[in-house]
C-alpha cells in the first residue's frame, strides 16, 4: 500500500502532542498549509485504509494533580464485558478502560486505570466501581513510578523535509 506525501505529513503531525486548544485539527492543518477539512479527510481515509487503528491521549497524571494511580484488573463474564466496561468508563476517575484476553493463570479480562489524590481515595473509588457494576473479582496494581510515555514515530518532519530536497 502506498502512502502519499500528504498522508505522511498528517501522520507526522499527529504522532506527537496535539495542541491544547478549541480546534487542534485547525492548528495542525495550518502548520501543514492545508485546510482543516482536508486534514480531517486525510485522517478519515487513513482510518478507512486501516493505517490508523486508534487515536489516543496520554494523561500525564503527575501534572494533572493525581498522586495515586491504579491499574485494576477485573474478571467479568465475556457476555457482560461491553456493558460493564461502559459503566466503569463513565467514572470520571477512570482514564482507560479496555478488554484483554486472559492469559495462563491470569484470569482478568477487563482493565481500568483509576486516578485519585491518594491511595485510600483510589481504593474507595475501586470499591464504588465494584459496587456499581457488581464485579467483585479484581486485582489492584498501584503505579510505583512512571517509566516512559512516548508515542511511536513513523514519519518525522525532518525526514519528510529531506525527501522534498
Amino acid at each position: 500500500m502506498t502512502i502519499s506525501e500528504i498522508e505522511k505529513r498528517v501522520i507526522a503531525a499527529i504522532q506527537g502532542d496535539i495542541p491544547i486548544c478549541e480546534k487542534p485539527y485547525e492548528q495542525l492543518s495550518k502548520d501543514l498549509g492545508i485546510s482543516e477539512e482536508e486534514f480531517i479527510e486525510v485522517l478519515s481515509k487513513l482510518s478507512e485504509k486501516g493505517l490508523i487503528r486508534r487515536f489516543g491521549a496520554t494523561l500525564r497524571h503527575q501534572k494533572s494533580g493525581f498522586s495515586s494511580n491504579a491499574m485494576v484488573a477485573w474478571k467479568t463474564e465475556e457476555i457482560q464485558v461491553a456493558d460493564i466496561g461502559k459503566k466503569m468508563a463513565a467514572f470520571s476517575e477512570v482514564s482507560h478502560c479496555y478488554r484483554r484476553s486472559p492469559e495462563h493463570d491470569w484470569k482478568y479480562n477487563l482493565y481500568t486505570m483509576v486516578h485519585e489524590g491518594s491511595k485510600n481515595k483510589c481504593l474507595d473509588k475501586v470499591a464504588q466501581i465494584s459496587k456499581a457494576t457488581g464485579v467483585t473479582d479484581y486485582e489492584i496494581l498501584f503505579s510505583v513510578r512512571e517509566l516512559k510515555k512516548t508515542s511511536m514515530t513513523y514519519f518525522s518532519n525532518a525526514h519528510l523535509e529531506d525527501e522534498d530536497d
